[in-house]
């Protein structure tokens, strides 16, 4: 049985709650809403409505998947997991017959990432971030050769912009004094065109984020049409973050720790 979608579009304090993960937990009676709906969530109601009225299909010669891992930035602290996560990503991509391209460390720029999100209409971004809760547009994610700005992708026509997984931390995390806005880099992204983006809510574990990732493309890998050729979109992100939580949480014990592994991961858009 498919699972119905549920979309959350939280005010106030509630922004800071990990709705999609409601429920019982612990001993012989837990359930959680997992069992009944999947969910994703949306900065406003009018941009839902918005993506879904100005459904387009994507342009075949974009179609595809760029990934960049960074682990190494300047003055931030090493995260070696998110290299395999990529190298795994794309050899899973090309495997199927994908249009791919991977690229990490310094053999990106900024300004050459920027270029490759107008070619591909995915992208993966496995690397550190940072939110400006000030200025919500200078918030970036964290290259060898710089910051990505998420002003500058919004500046960018990206006319055919489908999915953005941002494998960082903290990329939907709201300001407590700006409860009422939102000014997280899942937002930006949103803003800056990409359909559905697939963000967290906290810092994410180094050993886990790969197996998310790898679980989460494998399922939209298998359900591709033969028809499809060498293209790639997100239609069914939601579900594959569904999916790829479910195969976490069985890796997973039932401990609060646990449950603060598989919960900072959300989906946003449609």
């Amino acid at each position: 049985m498919t699972l119905p979608r549920i979309w959350w579009c939280p005010t106030g304090p509630m922004s800071f709650l990990p709705l999609h993960a409601a429920g019982i937990y612990g001993g012989k009676d837990s359930d959680t809403i997992l069992n009944y709906a999947v969910s994703s969530y949306t900065p406003s109601i009018t941009l839902l409505a918005d993506r879904v009225k100005n459904n387009r299909p994507i342009d075949q010669n974009v179609s595809g998947l760029f990934l960049t891992s960074q682990p190494n930035a300047p003055g931030l602290s090493p995260i070696p997991g998110v290299t395999k996560e990529a190298t795994s990503i794309h050899n899973q991509a090309i495997e199927h017959g994908v249009r791919a391209l991977n690229l990490a460390g310094s053999d990106v720029t900024v300004d050459t990432a920027l270029q490759h999100m107008e070619e591909f209409s995915c992208i993966h971004l496995a690397c550190h971030a940072s939110q400006d809760q000030n200025e919500p547009l200078q918030s970036r994610f964290r290259f060898h050769s710089g910051s990505l700005d998420v002003s500058r992708i919004i500046r960018k026509n990206l006319k055919n912009a489908d999915l953005a997984f941002l494998s960082a931390c903290q990329t939907s995390t709201g300001e407590e004094k700006l409860s009422e806005e939102v000014v997280h880099l899942a937002a930006g992204m949103l803003a800056a065109g990409y359909r559905r983006v697939i963000a967290t809510m906290w810092a994410i574990a180094d050993k886990h984020a790969p197996e998310v990732a790898s679980d989460f493309y494998g399922y939209l890998l298998a359900r591709r049409v033969e028809g499809d050729g060498s293209g790639f979109d997100g239609l069914d992100s939601a579900y594959a973050l569904h999916h790829a939580i479910e195969q976490l949480r069985k890796r997973l014990d039932d401990s609060e720790q646990s449950l603060l592994t598989w919960i900072p991961y959300v989906h946003f858009g449609f």
